[in-house]
């Protein structure tokens, strides 16, 4: 797909007077379609250009296809095209049904294994009691029933949450069109076939096409065909564009002639499944499952051979009954059921729930996911290396002041009358005529209801439209006209060579008047029937040194004395020091005569070369670009959060200085330097000022690479060769040592902490290394070309900074999630397996039967999951410094939390298994019993999740409550699928109904957890600090709220004065 900032050429066809195409029959499209398909075959170029010049070449096309070559399609008619003949959208995998996803449930064991005991004891059961001897058997399957029907429905609502965020990243893309005449930019998804559709370098061919106009395009087709060499397209031997495939050089216009699933990309993905991959917290959470796992099994053991062994060596009455083979049929449903609990299956099942409904609302905060484990891994960023432009700046550029034709104006926005009209038309022409961008009137149509955006739209780079609209504004010039004139990627027309963030450069050539000449000619020869003149623009302080002359303001061009070249010099320093953006254009005249070559046939290579010096100096413009309103507090926040924010940019040292100095980034002792010099450093030098590094100006999207390379070691050379690759002709015995980046073991002697995790932004094709690179690479969704958006982790939607920062924040709230989670079900896990056990070592039947445990099975995990998965991000997460890599998921105070409320629930449950009957009246052993333990413990774990919801030392447990209605939603579904169950859940579930008075103490023993939660905040257990990475000292210090300590401590008390109140009403009344 084309990037929406430079999809646009500079050879688009004028905006008026194109001709509109007949309309398209539906009688005509079968036969459309299959000629379409003899010129789009796989791999068989020469059948489809025969098949292709048969049909009268691309001329031909346009005829079938009702298009204008010019103008394009119709706009009218794209949605009955869209209908005839196919939309551009790929197909999708094949999903799993919900029937599917419901089967492969019961592949766990444990699940295999407890529905194998649960027959066994349903057939013994019925054998034994032909009335009521079922229902255990029968209630142990409903459980496993419900268990897998939940389990089924989260996995079904997981994939179809993954398949509307992948929607969404392959449709957040625009692209440059043609329709009525006029350029527009549409979704990519809104391509037909017959839109003529504008590419240049870096962006991705969003269908199938055949070339109109072109210059010096170059395609890389390696996704397709494997072939890893770039292939020069032409009109004569592949005149044909694929989707799926990159534009590696050049700009061109082509004819769409299929989309969707009937390109050559379509073919393939529609045999293409995507597996949805792990991420590294998944993974770790997998192993400590593992873990938990191997504990509940031993549990499980101990218990079965505790039960065995009191029923035949201490023989309790309660079994006096039961034979010695249905009893250990019990003890082994209570240790396959305590296996079932104690393995966290919620954990993987959490993860993924705080993922998915993070990427969810990260979308709404600009952030576009596409890889997921990008997600977790920025919330412990330790460096930001941030572009400058659009990113940290408005990316809205205006000219403010310049030196035009030797005249000096500070008030660049206003017309310059003080030049003659020769010199006024060479920068003119030059500006027109030396750019990709296009400036756009606004659409009528679009202008609708009382707010609406009536300025002009600039499509393409921002820079370069700022000297357009600057052009048009003040001196009312039709840049569209001399484009025209130029006649780019026409036979003998001009010749483009866009910008290139290496070079800081571009350059066109422009034949005058070739209007005049008959051309008769190919790409590979011509008749030099014109005068060509080389118009030439870039950084200012680059292009100067390669200017002998300059433009003076009759039109004349003087010679460049040395005292002039000192006065330009300061005026770039200056305009620098202003945090202005300088940018010098310049000319040279009859350049055919210095080529040795045709000038139509010429190669970048050449030009530079040949062409690119003794330069006329037309005009140095001082091009603002303010900084976003946000961006100070941002990079506050991100240095406060202790990430070590670092700006890398192509702006000159002084720009870069002051941007950085308004921004914050750039601190009282902080480094700035140029690439020229960083390059010449050793990986050792580099790693002795990194700590201090804050601005690099004038850097190349390899200076970047290498940066981050130093920084984590990503994409680091390990072997001999890997470092030769990099640096061909060198020497790696003497020179390893001396050269950027450094390899790969010399980098992780240095570096034994395990180096930093860095977020790179990027918006140019050449930045794709660094976004490879980097632990999160970080695209640009309006500036950046579509190399850039493939190479990255994230897609930052408006290019700004503060939404790096919400990432920041996303991420650090996915991992609190993850362990707020782990923090609940391991307090369940312990309590649950030690009661079981006690019980059995006691010689009392375990309180918790199978249903029972199921039950709290599914509050643990899914229903816990969906709770505390889905909380939203505090602001306080970005106070503390970032975790290191390997830091553990269960802090020191999580511990404390854990073994504090897992201590007063068993410490509940065994008081109640002991002096239960004595307290409530009810026989010992009996269901009654029983259900009062099973009820405490339930509401213990009700109560609890409250305290979950903070994992340091801040007790808040009613905190953003407002914003948490999937946390509220499980709380009260938990609470009335309780009390179903224990009323009405009979010898199904083996409760017995609870008196009012039996439900009011049960419940407030389980909210005593919530004081319980206030007090074990006291107790002073800190973070190890060890476990913290990045700047600075902050981390998690104790908040406590005093609302919410007063609710905590008081609410148990209230709930029993109201209680006491009612009851003695009651007696009062009877």
């Amino acid at each position: 797909t084309t990037s929406s900032a430079n999809a646009e050429s500079t050879m688009t066809a004028p905006s008026n007077g194109s001709k509109k195409a007949a309309p398209l029959t539906e009688g005509e499209a079968p036969q459309i379609k299959e000629l379409l398909l003899s010129v789009n075959q796989p791999q068989a170029l020469a059948d489809n250009l025969r098949n292709l010049k048969s049909l009268g070449i691309a001329d031909g096309l346009t005829k079938l296809l009702h298009t204008d070559r010019a103008g394009g399609v119709d706009a009218t008619s794209v949605a009955q095209r869209r209908e005839l003949l196919g939309a551009n959208s790929l197909p999708s995998s094949p999903r799993n049904s919900f029937w599917q996803l419901f089967v492969d449930t019961f592949d766990d064991a444990t699940l295999q294994i407890l529905m194998a005991a649960a027959v066994v004891s349903l057939v013994i059961g019925i054998y034994d009691d032909p009335a009521t001897g079922y229902v255990e058997g029968v209630a142990i399957l409903a459980a496993v029933l419900i268990v897998s029907v939940v389990t089924a429905i989260n996995d079904y609502n997981k994939e179809t949450q993954f398949r509307d965020l992948s929607q969404v990243n392959d449709e957040e893309v625009d692209v440059v069109v043609m329709r009525s005449g006029k350029a527009k930019q549409v979704r990519v998804t809104e391509l037909v076939v017959g839109d003529v559709v504008c590419i240049e370098a870096g962006d991705e061919i969003p269908c199938d096409g055949v070339l109109l106009k072109h210059d010096g395009l170059e395609v890389d087709e390696s996704a397709l065909t494997g072939e890893p060499m770039d292939i020069e397209k032409d009109d004569d031997i592949d005149p044909f564009v694929l989707s799926g495939c990159t534009v590696a050089a050049g700009s061109a216009q082509f004819l769409a002639i299929a989309v969707g699933k009937d390109s050559q990309w379509g073919v393939i993905k529609s045999h293409l499944e995507k597996e949805q991959e792990q991420t590294p917290l998944q993974e770790k959470l997998d192993h400590m499952a593992a873990l938990i796992g191997y504990v509940g099994m031993g549990a499980a053991a101990a218990t079965f051979v505790a039960m065995m062994l009191i029923k035949i060596f201490m023989q309790p009455e309660y079994l006096a009954d039961v034979t010695v083979f249905h009893h250990a049929l019990d003890a082994f449903i209570i240790g396959v059921t305590i296996v079932v609990v104690a393995v966290p299956e919620g954990l993987p099942l959490a993860v993924t729930i705080a993922l998915a409904y993070s990427s969810q609302q990260m979308l709404a905060d600009q952030n576009l996911i596409r890889h997921l484990a990008a997600c977790e891994t920025m919330g412990n960023a330790t460096n930001i290396c941030s572009d400058k432009t659009g990113t940290l700046t408005e990316n809205r550029m205006t000219v403010v002041k310049g030196w035009f034709a030797n005249q000096r104006d500070e008030n660049a926005e206003k017309e310059c009358k003080q030049m003659s009209g020769g010199a006024l038309q060479i920068i003119l022409n030059g500006i027109a005529c030396c750019s990709t961008a296009r400036v756009v009137a606004a659409d009528p149509d679009e202008m609708v209801g009382p707010v609406h955006d009536d300025r002009a739209h600039v499509i393409g780079n921002k820079t370069e439209a700022a000297l357009l609209l600057w052009a048009q504004k003040h001196h009312k010039d039709d840049t569209e006209a001399r484009r025209e004139r130029a006649n780019f990627g026409d036979a003998g027309g001009s010749r483009l060579f866009p910008f290139s963030s290496a070079r800081k450069r571009m350059s066109v050539l422009v034949a005058t008047e070739p209007e005049e000449a008959e051309v008769h000619m190919t790409r590979k020869t011509s008749k030099r029937l014109s005068t060509w003149t080389l118009y030439h623009k870039g950084a200012g302080e680059l292009v100067l040194k390669n200017c002998t002359k300059y433009l003076d303001s009759d039109g004349s061009e003087k010679e460049m004395t040395a005292t002039k070249r000192k006065e330009l010099e300061a005026l770039i320093k200056e305009y620098a020091s202003q945090a202005l953006r300088c940018v010098a254009v310049c000319h040279r005249s009859s350049v055919e005569d210095i080529l040795k070559g045709d000038p139509f046939n010429a190669t970048l290579a050449d030009v530079e070369s040949q062409l690119e010096k003794e330069m006329t100096l037309n005009a140095l413009v001082g091009i603002a670009d303010p900084l976003r309103k946000d961006v100070v507090d941002a990079v506050a926040i991100c240095q406060r959060a202790g990430i070590f924010v670092r700006m890398v940019t192509g702006d000159n040292l002084d720009t870069a200085n002051a941007i950085a100095k308004q921004a914050g980034i750039l601190t009282e002792g902080g480094l700035s330097m140029v690439g020229e010099d960083f390059r010449k450093m050793s990986p050792k030098q580099l790693d002795a000022i990194l700590p201090r590094l804050q601005v690099l100006a004038r850097s190349s999207p390899e200076d970047k690479h290498m940066l981050v390379q130093r920084l984590n070691g990503g994409l680091m050379p390990e072997t001999e060769e890997e470092w030769l690759e990099a640096h061909p002709g060198k020497n790696y015995a003497k020179q390893k040592d001396l050269l950027l980046p450094g390899y790969k073991e010399e980098w992780a002697l240095s570096h034994g902490h395990g180096g930093e995790v860095v977020g790179v932004t990027g918006d140019g094709t050449n930045d794709g290394p660094a976004l490879k690179a980097a632990d999160v690479g970080l695209s640009m969704g309006l500036s950046g070309t579509d190399v850039a958006k493939k190479a990255s982790d994230i897609i930052i939607m408006d290019d700004k900074f503060s939404s790096i920062v919400k990432a920041v924040l996303w991420g650090r709230s996915v991992f609190d999630n993850i362990r707020k989670f782990l923090q609940f079900q391991l307090t369940v896990n312990v309590v649950a397996l030690t009661i079981t056990f006690l019980s059995a070592v006691a010689g009392y039947k375990p309180p918790l039967n199978a249903v029972m445990m199921l039950w709290v099975n599914l509050i643990m995990d899914t229903m816990g999951a969906l709770a505390l998965g889905t909380e939203p991000p505090v602001d306080d997460l970005l106070a503390r410094r970032p975790y290191k890599r390997d830091a553990s998921l269960i802090s020191r105070p999580m511990w404390r939390n854990i073994f504090v409320q897992a201590t007063y629930q068993l410490g509940l449950l065994v008081v109640l298994l002991k002096d239960g009957p004595k307290w409530f009246g009810c026989e010992d052993g009996s269901s009654h019993h029983f259900t009062i333990i099973f009820n405490a413990f339930v509401f213990c774990q009700v109560f609890n999740e409250f305290n979950a919801r903070e994992i340091g030392d801040i007790f808040d447990p009613l905190r953003l409550m407002s914003k948490s209605p999937m946390f509220l939603l499980v709380i009260l579904f938990t609470v009335v699928a309780q009390w179903f169950i224990v009323e009405y859940g009979g010898d199904f579930t083996q409760t017995y109904p609870l008196s009012f008075e039996e439900w009011r103490i049960t419940a407030l023993l389980g909210a005593v957890s919530i004081p319980v939660g206030y007090i074990m905040r006291q107790i002073p257990v800190s973070e190890d600090p060890d476990t913290f990475a990045g700047i600075g000292d902050s981390i998690p210090k104790s908040k406590t709220s005093f609302l919410g300590t007063l609710l905590a401590v008081l609410l148990p008390v209230l709930a029993g004065l109201i209680y006491q109140l009612y009851y003695e009403v009651e007696e009062l009344k009877h």
